[in-house]
């Protein structure tokens, strides 16, 4: 009988239905905004990457190449900002609006000195950075991507500070904010990249300079707002907010295990993309489109996840654990649904959008076989190796992520690309046999995690 128990999802018994956290049409008004904020953002970015194709082979390559150490130093953000929503959600779940304002004060002082500290650091080493990541590629790509990589880098702090404030509406069920900020900044994204790249011809240069402007006036729009009275989360007079070690060390206990994972999944990929620069400009640029096509597919279902940490966030720290489950089920269905439309939809558009970009025939038709592959694996087993650790780390359980994610992620991804790419010479298709193998692995271990019931046992208030 206690077998039974355990393996059972959740105990329906013990659910008031009558007294949910969250009903259907919360659930929607929570994720809806989220995912579209994540749609447009994945579109944004495919479309900025093919107005910079069109600048050539070269300055595409020189974007992918930044942008990979870019993405681990949002990854670092990332974190911080899963660790505002799990915190700050619980601390809602439980009531403590006061606590919960402490919290956030505390979240954006420790935010602020990190990504300025990051800023500073990619200021004064990015020459050595690039030539020891990416020391074999053409001198014309790097040159440019010493260039993005210098404009790009000042908007670190601008992007942190927005992550963290946009956590704090999510958290407090304001999902809806966020996403029109997001969707203007991209806008201001797009037409600045118009102007500067086809109007004045600024290249490389012109793409990272309105990346940092929609960034900019992204932060700037989201403090304002959380300044107001009568929102659940409301912060005010920065300047004297003072360090509580008590709280930092909370942030920090998810945030530190969220970014090392966060990390490694990027240092992985740094190391996968030092494979690929070395098989020449036609699989690079093949690699950098199949990766934001990649991105696009995913979106609707990592969306629901990124809400999912706010649903059970509040479910946690409202003592309802079953229901906790009841929403990790749930929504892993719902993802799984939007994961099959998107990659559908991804792969019928890709042809149209290599074309758009003014690919190169061979690299186009790389690309798309690689997201072919993509569209048959993905669908099935992308969303039980993610969707439910979303879920279980809002409830705490983020060493337990971390840990297999980082070993997954050396084990599969990166080692097993490197065998294939250097004893096989199979091409960039080795990057994506590591990812299924990750993908397939991961999700049959958080799933017997969830199953298990171990991650509730995590405590973080």
């Amino acid at each position: 009988m206690g077998q039974k128990r355990k393996l059972r999802l959740y105990d329906a018994a013990q659910i008031d239905k009558n007294q949910m956290m969250f009903n259907n049409k919360a659930l929607v008004a929570l994720l809806f905004p989220i995912v579209v904020e994540q749609i447009l953002n994945s579109f944004m970015g495919m479309a900025d990457t093919m107005m910079v194709s069109n600048v050539g082979s070269t300055a595409i390559s020189a974007v992918s190449l930044v942008d990979s150490i870019n993405t681990l130093v949002i990854q670092v953000f990332s974190a911080m900002a899963t660790g505002a929503a799990i915190i700050c959600s619980q601390y809602l779940g439980s009531r403590d609006k006061n606590g919960c304002n402490r919290a956030a004060q505390q979240i954006v002082l420790t935010v602020f000195v990190i990504s300025t500290s990051l800023m500073l650091l990619g200021l004064l080493f990015r020459a050595p950075l690039l030539r020891l990541i990416f020391g074999q590629v053409e001198d014309e790509v790097m040159s440019q991507s010493l260039v993005y990589f210098m404009i790009t880098v000042v908007s670190y702090p601008f992007f942190a500070l927005f992550s963290a404030g946009a956590a704090f509406f999510r958290a407090g069920g304001n999902s809806a904010f966020p996403m029109k900020v997001s969707l203007i900044s991209n806008a201001m994204n797009i037409l600045g990249n118009a102007v500067l790249i086809f109007v004045l011809h600024t290249g490389v240069a012109g793409a990272a300079l309105s990346t940092l402007m929609s960034r900019i006036f992204s932060m700037a729009v989201v403090f304002w707002r959380i300044g107001r009275p009568g929102q659940p989360i409301v912060l005010k007079n920065y300047l004297r907010i003072r360090p509580d070690w008590h709280l930092i060390r909370k942030i920090l206990t998810i945030s530190v295990p969220t970014g090392i994972e966060n990390g490694m999944f990027q240092f992985g990929k740094l190391a996968i993309q030092s494979t690929v620069s070395t098989m020449g400009t036609v699989a690079i640029a093949a690699q950098a489109m199949t990766n934001i096509l990649e991105n696009v597919n995913g979106v609707v279902s990592q969306g629901i996840g990124i809400g999912l940490m706010t649903v059970v966030g509040q479910c946690i720290g409202a003592h309802k654990n079953e229901e906790a489950k009841y929403y990790i089920v749930k929504l892993t269905v719902a993802a799984e649904a939007g994961m099959i439309a998107s990659c559908l939809f991804t792969y019928a558009i890709s042809g149209f959008v290599t074309r758009a970009g003014g690919m190169e025939a061979e690299s186009a038709a790389l690309c798309i076989y690689m997201i072919g592959a993509i569209t048959i694996v993905k669908p099935v087993s992308w969303v039980l190796s993610f969707i439910p650790a979303y879920g279980m780390r809002a409830a705490g359980d983020v060493r337990f992520s971390m840990l297999v994610s980082t070993c997954t992620m050396w084990g599969c991804r990166v080692a097993l690309c490197m065998f294939l790419a250097h004893a096989f010479h199979i091409g960039p298709m080795a990057v994506w046999y590591g990812m299924f193998a990750d993908w397939t692995l991961r999700a049959f271990i958080f799933t017997g995690r969830f199953l298990s019931g171990r991650w509730l046992k995590k405590s973080i208030l």
